[in-house]
């Protein structure tokens, strides 16, 4: 037995050592093919990376070239397009490039099927072979579409997440709205300019909606509707399309000097309009009707969209304001003015902020920006030392143009790069028409209500320009692009892409030959007023003109702004920021000691208080006097002889308030005893 195992004993040592071998071997083999895989992975990554910088360096090239067309087409005085319009060109380009001109790169893509879960995960580990990979969730694919998804990683990277737009893009193009508010024509205009941004936005989603819901009507009739789409899909759809943007016309505008009203107009419609537009959106989102059709009206529900409208306004109104508030007064009650550094980074991202907190709080960043920006302007920008001022106004108007191109461009780019497109003929022709009826029930009724009531009527040439100014633009491309997942809702935003290039092309460029059709004035001077109609006055050469501006300005004036100045004067300006009256003056005796740590050291020492730039005066009633043949005429209705044309003593026991309200919005020229205004019907009529 001994000899036995001793003769085998060399052959067990030599199988140990075989087997040894192998063992080796593969952990070497399985040592390089880990080595392989990682090695793999990295190229990955450096491929990947090396896609993003293209695809954020094609973007700047654009906005590059768009740049240096622009100044070729100011150099040539060229305005049948705009810069957006040409963004958008130079957008469609690189999308026929990048969706033609370079192969696929990945197909790798292989459908697995998970039949036991009744829910998508926003985030899903996969093992493969002992090792796991994240995925995540970026929307879902139709049936029939399931082999067409993009393998171009190229135009995977062009493609952005839409909240980027909301999140990073909009909330400049909607502080610089607030921020560079013409104060003066704006408030002037305040009545009618809430009327068209509230009333006129919801008679306008309302008529789209309905007059959309028929034309689903008709293609389901014939065919051509091939899934689900709701009453509530067609009025979100009138929601977003009532945002206009005219931001063609209105650079037109400023580039012309055209009618200062009518730009006014315009520009706060516009501007009001987007946030009403994207809180009746969300309104309509949250129409949920009890019961097993959840789609059907439901009263409560009605009502319920009508509350939740209220509040999410209101909500993010006060957000906005109240950031505002604060940042005026960290402003004020700081040195930060010593560092224009700091104080201008402050400014900055306390204003993003605003945005950013009011969509974590569940209201409209869009509403609350707009309004942050208002308030800025009208506080802080006073508190701000003059190196902040202009980095501020310089900063966001950048800003503003550049994320608005940006938009733009990506605008074509989407129209090429964007999988889910439905383009249907009925639905688009349907659009067209329904945005055009939908603007007229707008814009004509509104002003001939409005008329009833105005001074300075809305004249039918304005009426037929603001008709033909209804573009829509970034907001509604914005609007559209949030939510693509389901079959109505890419038809939609399919529809809303060639709506805006078509009002940015077609309208935009018509802009100036419209202006000259229906002869609205250009070359005016921002400070002008409108010529004098029927009741108007006839101003005599003197100083009298500057007064009577005044007086016009007074006539026009919202009642609403003129009751809140008094208010705003006395004690929000001299608590928030370094300008009006002392406090100490203002409130009760007792309020001393609050009055004295809330009022500003500059506020005694300032003699002439700080200016609004675009603002205007605006009068007491009793301050006219009008002359007409030998009798003179005061607004409260007395008369007397001619000798006399103003009351000087009743200029002098006017309020601080009133006074002040002079100096505040850029009227203070002139001593108070040397203000008379005469004013003369007009010598020659017809019959």
């Amino acid at each position: 037995m001994a000899e036995s195992l001793r003769r085998r004993l060399p052959l067990l040592l030599l199988l140990l050592l075989a087997a040894g071998g192998l063992r080796a071997a593969e952990r070497s083999g399985g040592g390089s093919s880990s080595a392989m895989e990682e090695l793999a992975t990295e190229k990955e990554a450096e491929e990947s990376h090396r896609q993003d910088s293209v695809s954020l360096l094609t973007f700047i090239l654009l906005l590059t070239l768009t740049i240096l067309t622009i100044w070729l087409f100011k150099h040539r005085r060229v305005r049948f397009l705009h810069e957006t319009g040409l963004a958008m060109i130079y957008g469609l380009i690189v999308g026929v490039i990048l969706r033609y001109g370079t192969p696929s790169t990945s197909g790798h893509d292989k459908p697995f099927s998970c039949s036991q879960e009744d829910r998508p995960f926003t985030t899903l580990l996969v093992n493969v072979s002992g090792k796991f990979f994240e995925y995540t969730l970026k929307g879902e694919i139709s049936p029939g579409k399931i082999h067409n998804v993009e393998q171009n990683d190229m135009l995977r990277k062009v493609t952005f997440d839409p909240e980027v737009f909301f999140n990073i893009l909009l909330p400049p193009i909607i502080f610089h709205a607030g921020y560079s508010l013409k104060k003066r024509h704006f408030f002037r205009n305040l009545g009618s300019i809430l009327a068209y941004a509230f009333l006129g936005t919801a008679v306008s989603c309302f008529i789209i909606g309905n007059l959309m819901y028929g034309v689903v009507k008709l293609m389901k009739l014939v065919g051509q509707l091939s899934d689900k789409f709701y009453y509530t899909d067609c009025l979100l759809f009138g929601a977003i399309i009532s945002a206009t943007d005219p931001v063609t016309v209105l650079a037109i505008f400023n580039e012309l000097h055209a009618d200062v009203d009518l730009y006014a107009l315009l520009f706060g419609e516009s501007v009001l309009n987007d946030a009403v537009a994207i809180v009746l959106s969300s309104s309509i989102v949250a129409y949920q009707p009890t019961g097993e059709n959840t789609h059907a009206f439901d009263a409560a529900a009605f009502f319920k969209s009508v509350g939740v409208f209220l509040g999410i306004f209101s909500g993010s109104f006060m957000m906005g304001a109240v950031t505002g508030v604060v940042t005026a007064l960290v402003t004020k009650f700081t040195k930060l003015h010593c560092f224009p550094l700091l104080e201008t980074a402050l400014f900055f991202l306390m204003s993003w902020s605003t945005f950013l907190l009011a969509e974590a709080c569940g209201f409209t960043g869009v509403v609350a920006v707009l309004f942050c920006g208002i308030t800025q302007a009208h506080y802080t920008y006073n508190n701000l030392s003059v190196e902040s001022r202009s980095r501020t106004k310089q900063l966001f108007e950048v800003l503003h143009f550049l994320a608005e191109n940006f938009i733009f461009s990506y605008m074509g780019l989407a129209l090429f790069t964007f999988q889910k497109h439905i383009f249907s003929p009925v639905f688009i022709i349907g659009a067209f028409v329904a945005i055009f009826l939908g603007r007229a029930a707008h814009i004509y009724p509104l002003s001939f209500l409005l008329n009833l009531g105005r001074r300075h009527k809305i004249s039918w040439s304005f009426q037929h320009m603001m008709m033909f100014s209804g573009l829509r633009g970034a907001m509604a491309f914005a609007l559209a692009i949030r939510d693509t997942a389901t079959y109505s809702h890419q038809m939609m935003f399919s529809t809303t892409l060639l709506i805006v290039f078509f009002t940015v092309w077609i309208v935009g460029g018509g802009t100036t030959p419209m202006l000259s059709w229906l002869n609205i004035r250009v070359g005016v001077d921002p400070d002008q007023d409108p010529p004098p109609t029927n009741d108007s006055f006839q101003v005599l050469q003197g100083d009298g003109q500057d007064s009577a501006r005044r007086n016009r300005t007074k006539q026009e004036s919202a009642w609403l702004f003129r009751l809140w100045y008094s208010f705003d004067h006395n004690y929000l300006k001299p608590i928030l920021t370094h300008s009006g009256p002392p406090l100490t003056t203002t409130l009760p005796s007792w309020c001393g000691l609050i009055a004295h740590c809330l009022t500003s050291p500059q506020v005694y020492d300032n003699q002439e208080q700080l200016r609004e730039e675009d603002s205007d005066f605006i009068l007491n009633d009793g301050d006219l006097t009008v002359t007409y043949g030998d009798t003179t005429i005061t607004a409260n209705g007395s008369s007397g002889p001619h000798t006399a044309t103003t009351n000087l003593d009743s200029r002098r026991t006017k309020s601080s308030s009133e006074e002040a309200l002079e100096r505040d919005l850029g009227a203070a020229d002139h001593e108070v005893t040397s203000r008379g205004t005469r004013l003369v019907f007009p010598l020659e009529y017809n019959a």
